[in-house]
């Protein structure tokens, strides 16, 4: 992994988005942008704001969230700490 987010950024990767329901198929079009994601990568954090979150968390996020990055091939989401709503604990 070549990116190393700064401050207090995250990098998601976000979830695959559904292909099918109940046996219909979703053109890429109208898929609906996932809501949730594995954190890849935290920054340091700030003097102000600790970093909660660290690699491997799965978590939940606003649907306007985050630039979207692609990177090698793979698509990748860059936010704020804050920016994230919760961590999925399993």
């Amino acid at each position: 992994m070549n990116i190393k987010p700064l401050g207090d950024r995250v990098l998601v990767v976000p979830a695959a988005a559904e292909e099918k329901i109940g046996g219909i198929i979703i053109p890429d079009t109208a898929k609906e942008k996932p809501l949730h994601g594995t954190v890849k990568a935290v920054g340091q954090g700030t003097k102000d704001e600790e970093m909660i979150l660290k690699a491997g968390d799965e978590v939940l996020y606003g649907k306007y969230s985050g630039t979207e990055l692609e990177f090698e091939g793979e698509k990748f989401l860059m936010m704020r700490q804050s920016d994230v709503l919760a961590v999925i604990e399993k």
